[in-house]
């Protein structure tokens, strides 16, 4: 059976859209697709502010990206601390912190050379 292609585009704005309908915060969207090592073409980066909220966000991205698009990540590792939760679409990873986590890890960092989009919080 062949796997659905979604466009890399509609997969992003549908899980920028589950992060949001649970108020993750401070999204970044980096853009690697102009690094040669690069092992996916985005990472989406946010945070909440517990473990529930954070398992809540990897639930709504997971729900409104199997209802929408039919797809379901490739791996999920992470919840059951729920500190950082990370979820691979293959062409996007998700990473989903706690705040004091993510400003201990700081990927963006890491990730220096990359185009770094960051979305205004809604609330």
């Amino acid at each position: 059976m062949a796997k659905n292609t979604v466009s890399t585009d509609v997969l992003l704005t549908n899980i920028i859209k589950g992060i949001e309908e649970v108020k993750g915060n401070d999204i970044d969207i980096l853009d690697l697709r102009a690094i040669d090592t690069a092992v996916c073409d985005y990472f989406v980066i946010c945070n909440g502010t517990s473990n529930t909220q954070v398992n809540a966000i990897v639930n709504s991205v997971q729900k409104l990206v199997s209802k929408e698009l039919k797809d379901k990540p490739w791996h999920v590792e992470g919840t059951d601390n729920a500190e950082w939760v990370l979820m691979d679409y293959v062409s996007i990873v998700v990473h989903v912190f706690q705040k004091e986590i993510r400003d201990y890890y700081n990927i963006e960092g890491l990730w220096g050379d990359a185009k770094i989009t960051t979305l205004e919080n809604k609330y």
